[in-house]
């Protein structure tokens, strides 16, 4: 016997005693095996366990005709890989044994094996516990959770379970189905991920780790089956702990909610469309709970009310109403929540703003929602400022009243004008014949006018002529022999005949322009410009001016008369320049709609929309104080030795732009030019 096999059989009684005593209290056997020499030692409570009634020693393979037939090898090979040192000596095992009264009983043992330096098991230790409650628990479980499968998988829900340990999957088919559309086995974790819509992989994760610190799993996810198609699935889970509170098992259900889904989805898009009508619509929404009596409010109906909080009791809600109308809608909602009743609330009444004291009139109707019973459960319904309505009712109804008094005195007041009418139709058909006579004596007056305007540019001019060709003569002859004051006065005769024929012809032109009948046709004001640039040709090489012409439209009108409005403005804006400054034109074109006209711009034709023509220079300018009288006949602003001129030309300028239907105004500034607006109508 060797050293090792002697210390199986050391004198502990004393020892055994102890440890007896300690363990009895748990119900937990010892034992012991010698490998070697196939002995086995027992306790009293492990042979009691064991059904047995031999003590002491007793050959190891005795021990073994305890045990179930159907466990005998399981037992055996457990047995024999503790003993191997690759098992680090642990042994664990159930199994069933059937004692001397053929009861079967379950037992676990547990124990460790203890190895020489040559690495040969010479002792195999441990306890046996009694766990024939605790299978049959088991087996009451397994049996319930069939039940609880079968009725997962007869209400559409597939189950599964993770051993956390090694990620060890078990499911029903039914869930392979809900995930994946197939019924597959012996699938893994990661082929049912593969399977959720990419974009509702983070709402799975984010379901996890709540899950990790609650117990509790719960997530909707889109899965994508093997066809393609889509599905919602409705996952629910929860953590099976071990007793150092380490997570051992995830147990979890998951169904198919893709109708369940859709309709919610569905009935949100209706909300949303809801909703938005009702914001259109500016509506105040609100609901008052029935047993309770607490109104509930939209935020748009608290800013009308002044109230901070969504909720008020009966009492606190009626607090915004006027004391006159009170009675009156308690008294309407009562007769809404009254048995036979059609349920339906609609009322109008003042509300008053508790913070601001704002008063609005509402529009308010509702519906009462009843409960399984039949009774009143919610009046629920919406509001609306009719408040800018009512208003306009009343003021279009006083408008209505004063208009009737108002209408009723214009009758009387037409019955004495009709009278008064009659009397003037008469009159007016004196005044007609009156009109007509003057008519023809403006006609003649015209022709008479004609006439002289012909006399004074031939017989007038004559004179003028002849004493131009003298005055010539007379500087021609006697230039050399007179005296430096003589030649004053030729010169200055010379220089009154000029003027006088300048005069002679302004006047002319202005009278023609006046009496004569315009010839009407389209004109393209950019060929009348042309015209006019070539008649000035001259004038602008001498003064170097820069003349700057955007396009022109084409109108109506009498080119000639147009030809002279250009000439005089472009006339003028070269002879009243700066003295040291290049002068610099320009003329431009917009167009101006009749209802955008300035206030003072009155043309003398009416029109949808005008030609507004700028005619603009850098020249002396003048004071606008002074605008009413350029226009005038015989006005000037200069003295005729700082600027030659007879005071007709802008004179005849508006009066072309009145013979057009049109008007002439301008803008300027003393010593920073002037700007002259002509409105033309464009039809």
């Amino acid at each position: 016997m060797t050293e090792e096999q002697k210390s199986f059989y050391p004198d502990s009684r004393a020892e055994n005693e102890r440890l007896s005593f300690a363990i009895q209290a748990a119900e937990i056997g010892t034992w012991e095996v010698d490998p070697v020499d196939q002995l086995m030692r027992w306790d009293d409570y492990t042979r009691l366990l064991f059904g047995a009634t031999q003590t002491g020693l007793l050959p190891y393979d005795q021990a073994l005709q305890y045990i179930h037939p159907d466990d005998h090898a399981q037992v055996i090979e457990a047995v024999g890989w503790s003993l191997n040192p690759a098992s680090n000596g642990r042994l664990k095992i159930d199994f069933r044994i059937i004692d001397s009264n053929s009861q079967l009983r379950w037992l676990r043992c547990q124990g460790k094996a203890f190895f020489n330096e040559q690495g040969e098991a010479f002792r195999l230790s441990g306890t046996a516990q009694n766990i024939t409650e605790i299978v049959h628990l088991q087996d009451q479980f397994k049996s319930s959770e069939r039940l609880a499968k079968l009725a997962l998988e007869g209400s559409n829900t597939g189950w599964f379970s993770v051993r956390l340990a090694d990620d060890h999957l078990d499911y029903s088919p039914l869930l392979a189905k809900i995930m994946t559309g197939e019924e597959k086995s012996r699938l893994n974790r990661a082929f049912f991920i593969e399977h959720i819509h990419p974009e509702d992989l983070p709402i799975r994760d984010a379901a996890y780790e709540v899950a990790a610190k609650t117990g509790k799993l719960q997530y909707e996810a889109r899965f994508i089956w093997k066809d393609g198609s889509i599905h919602w699935v409705r996952v629910l889970g929860t953590y099976d702990y071990d007793t150092d509170e380490t997570p051992g098992i995830f147990y979890g259900t998951a169904r198919e909610v893709t109708d369940e889904i859709t309709a919610q989805l569905q009935l949100k898009v209706r909300e949303t469309s809801l909703l938005g009508a009702i914001e259109l619509a500016e509506l105040a929404t609100w609901s008052m709970d029935v047993e309770t009596g607490v109104f509930t409010y939209s935020q748009r109906f608290m800013d009308w009310l002044g109230f901070s909080n969504a909720t008020k009791q009966l009492d606190e809600a009626f607090n915004p109403l006027p004391d006159e109308v009170r009675q009156s809608v308690a008294a309407a909602i009562a007769a809404t929540l009254k048995p036979g009743s059609s349920g339906v609330y609609r009322n109008e009444h003042p509300i008053i703003n508790r913070l601001t004291g704002q008063v609005r009139i509402i529009h308010a109707q509702g519906q009462v929602f009843y409960n399984l019973d039949g009774k009143p459960r919610v009046l629920s319904g919406t509001a609306r400022d009719v408040t800018a309505q009512r208003n306009l009712q009343l003021a279009l109804e006083k408008q209505v009243e004063e208009r009737t008094e108002e209408l009723k005195s214009a009758n009387e007041d037409l019955a004495t004008i009709n009278e008064e009418l009659a009397a003037t139709n008469e009159e007016l058909a004196a005044s007609n014949e009156e009109l007509t006579e003057s008519n023809q004596l403006l006609s003649r007056s015209n022709e008479n006018l004609e006439k002289f305007a012909y006399v004074a540019s031939h017989d007038l001019q004559e004179p003028l002529r002849k004493i131009q060709q003298f005055s010539d003569l007379l500087r021609i002859q006697y230039g050399n022999t007179s005296s430096k004051e003589e030649l004053t006065y030729l010169e200055r005769i010379q220089s009154a005949a000029r003027r006088m024929s300048t005069l002679i012809r302004d006047l002319l032109s202005f009278s023609r322009i006046s009496t004569r009948q315009e010839t009407i046709k389209r004109v393209s004001l950019d060929r009348i410009l042309s015209l006019v640039l070539t008649d000035l040709e001259l004038l602008i090489e001498e003064t170097g001016a820069v003349i700057q012409i955007g396009p022109l439209p084409t109108l109506s009108g009498d080119p000639t008369q147009l030809e002279q409005l250009f000439q005089n403005l472009l006339h003028n804006a070269l002879k009243f320049r700066q003295p040291d400054v290049t002068p610099q034109v320009q003329v431009k074109s917009d167009t101006v709609e009749a209802a955008d006209l300035p206030l003072k711009i009155k043309p003398t034709r009416s029109a949808r929309t005008y030609h507004r023509i700028d005619v603009a220079d850098n020249g002396i300018g003048f004071d606008e104080k002074y605008l009413d009288r350029i226009f005038q006949v015989f006005q000037r602003l200069h003295s005729q030795r700082e600027f030659a001129g007879t005071g007709i030309g802008l004179a005849i300028c508006e009066k072309v732009v009145l013979n057009h239907g049109g008007f002439i105004t301008a803008t300027s500034q003393a010593n920073r030019g002037t700007t002259f607006h002509i409105y033309l109508p464009a039809a």
